[in-house]
């Protein structure tokens, strides 16, 4: 039987934004390098403003910036949106 973190899906929360799509945008990077490596992920739109609703991620990160990763296993990963995505096309992920 495998086990969870192979069968779910990672989890990318990210602005509501989801229209946007240019490569300066942060959660937009990340969502592209995703993309280009063919990652399965399941997008979970954040409140765009105010930041403070972004409850969820402020609890599991310390912090309300987005993006953020959530791994199948229920590990979050937050950090600059340039690194997530040089970490995402290396296949750093985890």
């Amino acid at each position: 039987m495998a086990d969870q973190a192979t069968t779910a899906p990672l989890k990318l929360h990210r602005c509501g934004l989801n229209w946007l799509k240019i490569d300066g945008h942060p959660c937009w990077k990340v969502q592209k390098a995703l993309d280009e490596k063919g990652v399965d992920y399941e997008v979970v739109s954040q409140p765009t403003f105010p930041r403070g609703k972004r409850e969820e991620v402020k609890q599991q990160t310390g912090q309300s910036l987005l993006p953020a990763i959530e791994l199948g296993d229920g590990t979050w990963i937050h950090e600059d949106s340039s690194e997530l995505a040089r970490r995402i096309c290396a296949g750093e992920l985890g």
